[in-house]
């Protein structure tokens, strides 16, 4: 028989499940912390078991909306203002202006009561 690799063909443990073997590097804390998940449930899991299910559970959840940072939420407002003060008309009177550039960067109240990084406002 020709040798692959240096080994000759089917040298090796043979496979114990059907689906391909993964390899991935995981720290001693990650490790700790999944045996330890796998100790609290009740039919006490293998380690691989553990990590499949674990990646099933963070699968299935549903997250909120990711909530932009503060500093980019200023910055974002900070591009809007210099934007819409380009297209408001210099010749009216700074309060005019002010309340026109307030009003742009609010937006419509339709779609201020759809906008997930607002709180929302106490509705009875």
């Amino acid at each position: 028989m020709p040798k692959v690799g240096g080994k000759r063909p089917g040298a090796g443990r043979p496979a114990t499940g059907r689906d391909p073997t993964r390899t991935m590097r995981l720290s001693d804390e990650f490790i700790a912390t999944v045996d330890a998940w796998a100790a609290r449930q009740d039919d006490m899991p293998s380690r691989s078991e553990a990590i499949r299910r674990l990646v099933e559970l963070g699968l299935t959840v549903k997250t909120k909306a990711k909530q932009p940072s503060a500093a980019r939420a200023v910055r974002a407002k900070e591009l809007a203002t210099k934007a819409i003060e380009k297209i408001i008309d210099p010749a009216a009177p700074p309060e005019e202006r002010a309340q026109r550039r307030r009003r742009l960067t609010k937006g419509p109240s339709e779609f201020r009561e759809d906008r997930v990084d607002l709180p929302k406002a106490n509705r009875k």
